[in-house]
């Protein structure tokens, strides 16, 4: 029997007294797909970046076709036949396709003065393209490409490389519509037909069924269990309690038992923008959440930035407290006392390379000051402290990177910035995005406290976020809002609607 294409034995990694992996013994065979599972801290992105070369491992073997292998770089890896696709691809936005898939082996010679040969850069990508069954441009700037096309431009780069046996994906689809993930499924099925194997790290768990043939799950470090994505329904497993060590009952709060009935908070009337939405016209309350389902393009993100004053609406109102607003920046809108979480948290939500601190006081720089406009550096902390606390921010430390944290803590420091600023009407826009099982759920129970306190909207693609979570939905169809008469969707309605267009 042959040797599998990847195999581990006591894979063992140490970040001071942290065990970050532990004794881990696993297999990858030949042209499988293979989900990696477990929430954030579990140990599968350390596991990764051993085999990708970007940290070293304490003890422990890895092996490739039965021998054995060491990775000092990502260089290395890549030499041996190992290549990852990060969660964020770091692509050169002006360049082309063709020339991030060659990104520093596009000219004919070596050196500095070496010469670009476009020509067969575009020969080389359009028969490396060929292989799988998408279709794409790769003679435009990869900053025009959709989010599925960037994906595939990173995909293609890493395959440029030669003997190429097995692909990391980390949360591909993290950021795709249901169509563009489709797209990139179908590409990963001819991986495995052409005998490469993939390591399929992901969060959504439904697509484990649909897409891998084997997972395994990582908790604390250690691998508890690898079981065929087949067992999933013949078992009837719960992957979330595989991945927690613990039963959930109910990842989404429980609602009010009597519809909110507080003052109206927001009241949005006939508001237009040509091109993205027209006639949107909806309420929210103190003390409700309203969610509104869209696929991608349908209206979401632009109707989130003109309630922010990102962008202008051409027509329309927006009230706040019954008070007529029409903010023309972020900074009018949280003086009116709207905050929005933004769907891309880590672009529009967050400066990555500072502190919690720096980021919390950022949302409302009139708070933070004092006399002559100098920022309550002591306040400021202790404040930040107390949100930390509120969000229950994991681990509690204030002044390391926001890049440094998991994703539903980064999720966390964007609300505890809202929080700082008082906010009346809070906007959510796709708030659990690359967010585990287990911080998703804390996540919810943080945007339900939030909304006994303020009024809460929740954009979202994902249709059972929108209606496990909010008290009354609507759908955004193509810029045109869906609901019925009486404001309450049934979950098939709500996703008919945002799906077709029209209610069932």
């Amino acid at each position: 029997m042959a040797a599998p294409v990847l195999r581990t034995r006591g894979l063992s990694k140490r970040f001071g007294l942290v065990h970050a992996l532990a004794e881990v013994d696993f297999t990858l065979e030949k042209g499988e797909i293979h989900a990696l599972l477990g929430v954030n801290g579990a140990g599968k992105s350390t596991f990764i970046k051993i085999l990708s070369g970007l940290i070293q491992r304490d003890s422990g073997d890895i092996e490739l076709d039965g021998a054995r292998v060491d990775f000092h770089s990502p260089r290395a890896a890549i030499d041996h036949g190992i290549a990852a696709v990060q969660q964020h691809p770091e692509l050169v936005a002006d360049l082309t396709g063709y020339e991030n898939i060659y990104l520093g082996r596009e000219g004919r010679g070596r050196g500095f003065l070496s010469r670009i040969d476009h020509a067969e850069l575009r020969r080389r990508g359009d028969a490396l393209l060929a292989r799988f069954p998408v279709d794409i441009d790769l003679s435009r700037p990869v900053g025009s490409l959709s989010a599925v096309e960037r994906e595939i431009v990173a995909v293609l780069q890493a395959l440029s490389r030669d003997g190429i046996k097995v692909m990391i994906l980390d949360e591909p689809t993290s950021t795709l519509t249901e169509v563009e993930k489709d797209v990139l499924f179908r590409m990963m099925g001819a991986l495995k037909a052409s005998g490469i194997s993939i390591l399929y790290i992901t969060h959504r768990l439904e697509e484990v069924i649909e897409i891998a043939d084997r997972f395994t799950v990582f908790r604390s470090g250690r691998r508890i269990t690898t079981m065929e994505s087949a067992d999933i329904r013949s078992k009837r497993l719960s992957l979330a309690e595989l991945m927690l060590g613990e039963t959930i009952d109910h990842i989404f709060p429980p609602k009010p038992a009597d519809r909110p009935s507080g003052p109206i908070a927001l009241s949005v009337r006939r508001l237009r923008r040509p091109g993205a939405f027209d006639g949107i016209d909806f309420e929210v309350r103190h003390g409700e959440i309203v969610g509104i389902f869209g696929l991608v393009g349908s209206g979401l993100d632009e109707l989130s930035k003109a309630l922010f004053g990102v962008d202008r609406a051409e027509s329309g109102s927006i009230l706040i407290d019954g008070r007529e607003v029409s903010p023309r920046s972020p900074r009018e809108a949280l003086k009116d006392g709207i905050f929005l979480v933004p769907g891309d948290r880590r672009t529009e939500g967050l400066t990555l390379t500072q502190s919690s601190v720096f980021n919390v006081k950022l949302a409302d720089l009139d708070r933070a000051s004092g006399l002559f406009g100098l920022l309550r550096r002591r306040r400021n902390r202790r404040r930040a402290r107390e949100l930390a606390e509120v969000v229950a921010l994991t681990p509690p430390n204030l002044d390391r990177p926001v890049s440094s944290f998991s994703g539903g803590n980064q999720q966390k420091i964007v609300i505890a910035k809202g929080l700082f600023t008082e906010a009346k009407v809070y906007i959510f826009v796709e708030p659990t995005v690359g967010v585990d099982i287990g911080a998703r759920s804390k996540l919810y129970a943080l945007m339900r406290s939030l909304a006994e306190q303020a009024a809460v909207i929740v954009m979202s693609t994902d249709c059972d976020e929108v209606h496990g979570l909010a008290d009354r939905s609507f759908a955004l169809y193509k810029g045109r809002q869906i609901a019925p008469p009486a404001g309450t969707m049934s979950r098939n309605d709500l996703l008919t609607a945002g799906i077709m267009g029209r209610l069932q």
